[in-house]
């Protein structure tokens, strides 16, 4: 299976994938479905009671599939155009060709679209007839359906989920228009080339659906319908553009892991528009069963969320609104738990609820309260946006997220340290563990910054909060220098995933380069290497961290085995088990590359850099990052760093920059 003439960001095959799974996706922030496929999924419409909720199964008119009757094993090609953001195949018979293409419109995101071109390629004046094969029924196991009025020669549907989240709480409503789709179409024997077009509108209204589809059809009618798709899709390219020349591998899987998670984000122009979080298989997966049944976990706010707030701050910040709209289910977790403040969920759907089917990980797995809170702090750090946490109820998120870790903490007399007892670290292998380091560090972090933040706010600072920042246990070993996963942990003992090591990054728990390698030494021989993809990024960040460069490129390259060919989905375990279209795994091998390689740290003083290339990377240019309301172009090559301010923001005003060296010198960024 040959990629499409060395362009690493096209992706081509002559057959497909023996596992559907496995199937590229076409999704935007409201739509999603993989291609062939005969379900889609609709953002924030979940059915099923806690332990069941799952994506409502929506049925998809798009899954159609192009045939050519009586011709003998015609030429075939697959191809993912992650430039343009669309799936095409195409049908290379004597005499024509015929393409079938597939996007999820980029700017109206409550629109999907299909589209047949046949093109007569000799002088024939005979008929051509290709086949559309569909599994199409306008049924659902998780909807009550019902058929409504044709609108502008588009059928419609319209009904609610079966079971609500939480009893009594809403059941989301689907209204869908599709234009119908033959069995049969035909080039007249006069026609040398000809268009059909196919429209697919889903929206949580009836309006919203009808005024989608309208904007569908005039688009189609001037011809400009792909081409609004294309136009708005390369801009978002343009605006997160990330290139590097080094191995053909590395750029694939790179544009590869760009294209998924970009399709995950809301348009630039959009901020009025609810956004409902990103889980670890995207949106065109999750249905019952399937990719922890499409719920949002750590996944979003650890893995992923880095790299979007880097490269486009907007999306960052309507990720931290989901957040904040679910921080009434969040506080009803903490009060059912005995605690104060707002816990969040170990999986999170609609409400903020908890709804993880097993109740080990909602009761135990706490570290993911920190971690969004992390996410918040990083957000806040790389914006210095008041108005979110002023006016939209970031601050009222972390105040009870402060209050949440201090009422979960135990005073020892023994150790005269605080301890959050009975835990679930990163590392699933262990539970009803004490002192997880990573939970109590992400703790101190969430306290620190609840501190930070109310002075920047001008509000009073509760002295609890330091206090315990001050005196909460993170495990330390002494002897050996490293941090003990847990109190007990024995050295050797398996670990499932990344755990101690993200102390380093993302979390910058302060320790010297001597404990930070001891941790990488002590944990790499230890990691499962049947766990999840994201791990062996984190040990590359480390090891890129201490210079050094080859340990970090084979950690790098385990992520290799995760990525499946032809269409670069990733699988969460190298067996070919969990979460499909992986987007945690692409979160984190993109960390690798925009704070690996760059050496960047978010901090509240600035934006560190150290740059580190692995041998075979000669250059790395990030078009466009985002810091304090400028865009920054920076280019990294073996000899030198280059920065430019490309944009500064006039409102409000944009933060003037400076380069600042090790040895002192200072070099001030004006734009150009």
């Amino acid at each position: 299976m040959a990629d499409g003439e060395g362009d690493p960001g096209v992706f081509t095959a002559t057959a497909l994938p023996g596992d559907p799974r496995l199937l590229p996706t076409v999704t935007s922030a409201f739509l999603g479905t993989r291609v062939f496929r005969d379900i889609l999924h609709a953002a924030g419409v979940y059915s099923g009671a806690a332990g069941d909720t799952h994506r409502a199964d929506v049925p998809s008119p798009l899954g159609l599939r192009m045939a050519a009757p009586g011709a003998r094993s015609p030429a075939q090609s697959f191809t993912l155009n992650t430039w343009t953001g669309t799936f095409s195949h195409t049908i290379q018979s004597p005499g024509y060709t015929a393409t079938h293409q597939l996007y999820a419109h980029h700017s109206l995101v409550h629109l999907m679209a299909s589209s047949v071109t046949i093109r007569r390629l000799d002088g024939s004046t005979h008929p051509i007839t290709v086949q559309l094969q569909s599994l199409f029924v306008p049924q659902s196991r998780d909807l009550h359906l019902s058929p409504g009025p044709d609108f502008q020669g588009a059928h419609y549907i319209y009904g609610q989920t079966l079971v609500p989240e939480v009893e009594g709480g809403p059941r989301p409503t689907v209204h869908m228009l599709w234009t119908p789709i033959p069995q049969w179409l035909t080039l007249g024997g006069e026609e040398r080339e000809r268009c059909w077009q196919f429209l697919t509108a889903v929206a949580g209204s009836e309006e919203e659906a009808k005024r989608s589809y309208s904007a569908g059809l005039s688009l189609a009618a001037a011809g400009s319908l792909h081409r609004s798709h294309v136009r708005a899709w390369a801009a978002l390219r343009r605006g997160c553009s990330v290139e590097l020349d080094g191995p053909l591998a590395l750029r694939q899987a790179l544009h590869g892991c760009l294209y998924y998670l970009l399709s995950a984000l809301p348009p630039r122009d959009s901020p009025g528009v609810p956004f409902h979080g990103i889980s670890p298989g995207g949106l065109s997966n999750g249905t019952r069963g399937e990719d922890y049944w499409g719920h949002v976990f750590w996944d979003q706010d650890t893995w992923m969320f880095p790299n979007i707030l880097l490269l486009h701050p907007g999306a960052a910040r309507a990720i931290l609104h989901y957040r904040i709209r679910t921080l009434e289910g969040a506080r009803r977790n903490a009060r059912e738990q005995g605690y104060e403040g707002a816990k969040f969920p170990w999986e999170s759907a609609a409400t903020g609820r908890e709804v993880c089917p097993e109740e080990i990980y909602g009761a135990q797995e706490i570290h993911i309260t920190g971690d969004v809170l992390m996410a918040f702090e990083q957000y806040y750090c790389t914006t210095q946006d008041l108005k979110l946490f002023q006016e939209d109820g970031g601050w009222e998120l972390v105040e009870a997220v402060a209050r949440y870790w201090c009422s979960r903490m135990e005073w020892s007399e023994e150790e005269q340290l605080y301890h959050i007892r009975g835990v679930m670290p990163p590392d699933e292998y262990h539970s009803h563990v004490d002192n997880s380091a990573y939970t109590n560090a992400v703790a101190r972090r969430s306290l620190n910054f609840a501190a930070v933040l109310a002075r920047d706010l001008l509000l009073p600072v509760p002295e609890e909060w330091e206090d315990r920042a001050r005196k909460i246990k993170v495990p330390f070993d002494e002897e050996r220098k490293y941090h003990p996963e847990y109190d007990g942990y024995s050295p050797g003992e398996p670990v499932k995933q990344a755990d101690v090591v993200l102390l380093g990054f993302p979390l910058m728990h302060p320790m010297s380069a001597e404990v930070r390698r001891n941790d990488l030494e002590m944990y790499e021989p230890v990691t499962d290497p049947a766990g999840p993809a994201m791990t062996w990024s984190m040990f590359a960040v480390g090891w890129l961290e201490l210079k050094e460069l080859q340990r970090a490129w084979s950690q790098l390259e385990k992520c290799f085995s995760n990525i499946t060919e032809p269409f670069k989905v990733w699988v969460e375990n190298s067996d070919g088990s969990g979460a499909v279209n992986f987007l945690t795994g692409m979160g984190g091998f993109l960390q690798v590359i925009l704070f690996g390689f760059t050496g960047f740290r978010i901090t509240r003083s600035g934006l560190l850099f150290d740059p580190a290339f692995p041998e075979g990377i000669t250059e790395l240019k990030l078009s466009s990052i985002s810091y304090l309301g400028n865009r920054l172009e920076v280019t990294i090559t073996r000899e030198e760093m280059r920065m430019e301010v490309t944009e500064a923001s006039w409102e409000p005003p944009a933060c003037a920059l400076e380069a600042v060296l090790e040895s002192g010198q200072r070099f001030p960024l004006a734009q150009g």
